[in-house]
């Protein structure tokens, strides 16, 4: 059980009392020493370059405004403290303001607040020491890697022998669950012509895009507004399409700026809908496909779409959005979460996945992938699509091929024709220049690795195309191509392409984790700030895609392990022995995924077996050399490296029984890692995908109640078949990091997450308690977020405000004291109004400190004007930390010499209630005499 205390939720005040600023408002009693006491203005000096609080009470906003525009991307932009994530905040119009609502959101120091996409740094303050940080790790000149000398024997890139048809269809738009404005069901169809037959289907989705636009100008918003037109993303892949019509495909590019407009809102950032869309779209095309005369003029002209082999392209937030289409396929979401509701009539055989985002990490294990992490991506900077192939191990069967292709000198973009500068009928740009403006050895338009537009498009069309051939026809001799086998094809001409693999024909497993037994390295986690036990040092987080955080949920992660080797003479052997022997019967080879640090070439490891018996065998040498790259990319990727299993069969051991790996260094020094080694044989064997059960975690609101506990139980879901397990996280209060277990789950019975909440009659504001699940074996996950929410539902007390110096010569302070009538749980924040003085002088802008006019109001002195007139309704802001029931605000005043007779200044006290309206207070003035 999980007891929650009556912590807040605690607003603007939770920062201003952290922060401090001087000269406005000091807590009674003072502060310990060394902590700042004084709550911020309205323009919040003591916050970093760019960040703002406004509005008022739990009804305020945290809010980050760029210098420049930050293009709108996929990767989600978030708000944290340290690493702690404070939300994800709504984009305004202008691409460079972020606003966060402060109700329930605790902020912390402003030395660690920072804005985050994919990894990377977007505030000021973080971005250049960030950069930095990786360059020390990697100084060496980036190097070339070298294409592979063997050509495929059959080139997918090549166009097949039908002409193509193409045209569009629009049908009545769709609402979705949770999703206010009705989402558009347009596409783009590009089929074979005089084909016969029914043929394979292949839908793409595009990814988060700016949805409207007119001339330079650009939005997200949804319907566009008048004098706007919509954002073509979804004609952006007609290369793609034209290739695969020509090879006898039919194809389908659906629209989806109605969920890109809106996905920021959901904590799946709208998983679940494109789901729902892409399935919306397939219901009407299994429709036409049993009766065509109801369908648009272009279905009709295209042959019959064969339902029973459909293979799902997602690019970016599209990725995410068909991998949950295929898991929602196999094993459909509950009802009241999804905005498809019919019988699933198709059979996804396969999903391909560009520049993809996870933000769920949890991908579907059963239907065959390949992921596309392009070197030069400035949007989903970290790389995180290869948990679409890690994230599969071990889960379900492990008979689905899960295949990473890492392509250098891709950026995110240029795949999207309509993304791309030169060919999109929107405005676009080449995303790697959100990186920086400094010259990337790597990627820079220019340099030798960088790759052009149309180089870009021409080898994904080919590696898009060799998935198909593989996953909805079967034709192996395209394996290759996605397996970690040092191939290349002849149509993606100058692109380098690395690949590698988990699943289909591999057989055992040597994973380093926790259950292993290391000699000579040491297992590191994958996911943790502790420098003593992480793979990668700090500052290098974002350098490996293998070890993507999974941000919104927590920065410390258990069950993710690689097994690290750092030597300084050859000779330095590190062996990993798997709590199971691992048993390689009817292998052909040995292959090892194995990270190198980039720019690195000829790192030798020796490879050996040794069996249950003690009998060992030296299998041989394999050469790992590291990709390109820069301070500015993710390039700490494992390259797929294979020894033939020949001499251990020569040694009679005894394959069925291996205990150990060895490798050995063979270069005088060096870094490794170690993923993960299988067995391999050639060969794709078919899916067979298992029915696993299937997990949903919900969110529960209630009341706090004025006294005693109460235990509830947040909704975790469980359907399907079976029986499975997975990892719950736990938020902790008072831990930085969410309480993990491994559960074991099964339909019919309930996951035990209780939350006791302590009612009380204190104000304390709305708490949230945040719960996650991941797939560990045997299960699906579908929607991997909730938890339970807490209502607040004590007033905020009364305030008073009493003059402590409310008459004094000039020079001095004029001080009030406000006082609550009881202590609050949380900080509680207030204004003092400044209003107009009828009958009398005012304190004017000349009265005061020009520092501090232009600190809380940013003004100047000149002209000369009544404080009241600053801006619209200017205001003293205050707070009370949690537990203290006064504090002092105070105006300091100049002594300027002249003659102006008795000024004052007239305020009226306002608090704020839980949901931010405010609770007007008595007035009070306070009064200047010259000094002489």
């Amino acid at each position: 059980m999980i007891r929650v205390p009556r912590v807040a939720a605690a607003v603007t005040a939770a920062l201003a009392v952290a922060l401090g600023s001087p000269g406005m408002a000091q807590a009674a009693p003072e502060p310990e020493p060394g902590q700042p006491s004084a709550p911020l203005s309205p323009a919040h000096p003591g916050l970093p370059e760019g960040w703002r609080i406004t509005g008022s009470g739990e009804s305020g906003e945290l809010v980050w405004r760029s210098p420049e525009r930050v293009p709108v991307g996929d990767a989600r932009v978030e708000f944290l403290s340290g690493d702690r994530l404070l939300g994800t905040p709504e984009p305004a119009a202008d691409g460079r303001t972020f606003r966060l609502p402060l109700a329930g959101v605790r902020l912390g120091k402003a030395d660690d607040l920072r804005v985050v996409a994919a990894g990377r740094r977007l505030d000021a303050a973080g971005a250049d020491a960030g950069r930095e940080r990786r360059r020390l790790d990697r100084s060496s000149t980036p190097s070339v890697p070298p294409r592979a000398d063997a050509v495929n024997e059959v080139d997918p890139g090549v166009p097949g022998p039908f002409r193509t048809v193409s045209g569009e269809y629009s049908l009545p738009s769709v609402r979705l669950p949770g999703y206010e404005a009705k989402v558009e069901m347009k596409a783009e169809v590009v089929a074979p012509k005089g084909a016969t037959g029914r043929r394979p289907l292949a839908l793409f989705l595009h990814g988060r895009h700016i949805s409207c636009y007119k001339g330079d100008d650009v939005d997200l918003v949804w319907p566009c507004p008048s004098g706007q037109k919509p954002v073509p993303s979804y004609r952006g892949y007609l290369h793609d399409q034209k290739l695969l019509a020509s090879q006898g495909y039919v194809t389908v590019s659906i629209s989806a700026n109605g969920i890109n407009a809106q996905d920021w809102i959901p904590d799946d950032a709208g998983a679940q809908a494109r789901s729902s869309l892409v399935r919306l779209h397939l219901a009407r095309w299994a429709d036409w496909a049993a009766d065509p005369s109801g369908a648009p003029a272009i279905v009709r002209k295209a042959p019959r779409a064969d339902l029973g082999k459909v293979m799902l392209v997602g690019h970016s937030r599209g990725g995410e959005g068909v991998n949950r289409a295929a898991m929602d396929s196999l094993t459909p979401p509950p009802a009241d979460q999804d905005g498809y509701h019919g019988r699933t009539r198709w059979t996804i055989r396969g999903t391909v996945l560009i520049g993809p985002t996870i933000f769920g990490q949890n991908p579907q294990p059963d239907v065959p992938s390949m992921t596309i992490l392009p070197g030069c991506d400035g949007d989903v900077l970290d790389l995180q699509g290869e948990m679409y192939v890690d994230g599969t191990r071990g889960v379900s069967r492990g008979k689905a091929l899960h295949s990473a292709v890492y392509m250098t000198g891709a950026n995110h973009n240029y795949f999207n024709s309509e993304w791309t500068p030169g060919q999109a009928e929107a405005p676009a740009e080449d995303d790697f220049s959100y990186g920086g403006d400094e010259h990337d050895p790597v990627c820079s338009p220019g340099t030798s690795t960088r790759l052009t537009a149309g180089q870009q498009q021409k080898a994904g069309s080919t590696y898009i195309a060799a998935a198909a051939r593989l996953f909805l026809t079967g034709d192996d001799r395209v394996r290759p191509l996605l397996d970690g086998s040092p191939v290349r094809a002849a149509s993606a001409g100058n692109a380098r392409v690395a690949t590698h693999a988990v699943g289909a024909a591999r057989s055992g497993a040597f994973l380093p984790d926790s259950s292993a037994t290391v000699g000579g390295g040491r297992l590191c986690a994958q996911v943790d700030p502790r420098p003593s036990v992480s793979c990668l040092p700090e500052g290098l987080e974002t350098a490996s895609p293998h070890f993507a955080q999974w941000r919104r949920v927590t920065a410390k992660e258990p069950g993710r392990s690689a097994l690290a080797m750092n030597w300084t003479r050859s000779g330095t052997t590190t062996r990993l022995s798997p709590a199971r022997p691992v048993s390689l019967s009817g292998a052909e080879e040995l292959t090892l995924r194995v990270i190198v640090p980039p720019n690195t070439t000829g790192t030798k490891l020796d490879v050996a077996l040794t069996d249950t018996s003690g009998k060992r065998a030296s299998l041989g040498r394999v050469r790992v050399d590291g990709l390109p790259g820069t301070s500015q990319t993710s390039s700490y990727w494992a390259r797929e490296v294979r020894v033939p299993l020949s001499a251990a069969t020569r040694a009679r051991i005894d394959l069925g029984q291996v205990r150990t790996l060895e490798l050995t260094p063979r270069t005088a020094s060096g870094k490794a890692w170690l993923m993960d080694a299988y067995g391999w044989r050639p060969g794709t064997p078919a899916a067979d995908p298992a029915k696993p059960v299937r997990v949903d975690v919900g969110r529960l609101t209630v009341e706090e109640g004025d006294s005693g506990t109460r235990s509830y139980q947040v909704p975790v879901r469980v359907s399907g078949s079976g029986s499975g397990k997975v990892r719950l996280f736990v938020e902790r209060p008072g831990s930085a990091y969410p309480a993990a277990r491994t559960v074991t789950v099964r339909p019919g019975t309930s996951v035990d997450v209780t939350v006791a909440v302590e009612g009380n009659t204190r104000y304390g504001g709305d708490a949230d308690h945040m719960v996650a699940v991941k797939a560990v074996r045997g299960a699906v996950v579908g929607s991997h977020r909730g938890g339970l929410t807490v209502l607040e539902d004590d007033p905020v007390p009364t305030a008073t405000v009493t003059p402590v110096e409310g008459q004094v010569t000039e020079g001095q302070p004029l001080v009030w004291r406000i006082t609550l009538s009881e202590t609050a749980d949380i900080p509680v924040e207030g204004v003092l109004r400044i209003l107009p003085v009828s009958g009398g002088a005012e304190l004017s802008t000349k009265d005061v400190p020009a520092d501090w006019l232009n600190d809380y109001f940013e003004a100047s002195p000149d002209p000369e004007r009544p404080l009241s007139g600053l801006q619209d309704e200017p205001r003293l802001w205050f707070d009370l930390p949690e537990g203290t029931r006064t504090v002092d605000v105070s105006v300091p005043t100049v002594a300027d010499g002249v003659r102006e007779g008795t000024e004052s200044l007239r305020l009226r006290l306002e608090t704020y209630d839980w949901n931010g309206e405010p609770i007007e207070g008595p007035e009070t003035t306070g009064t200047v005499r010259d000094a002489s």
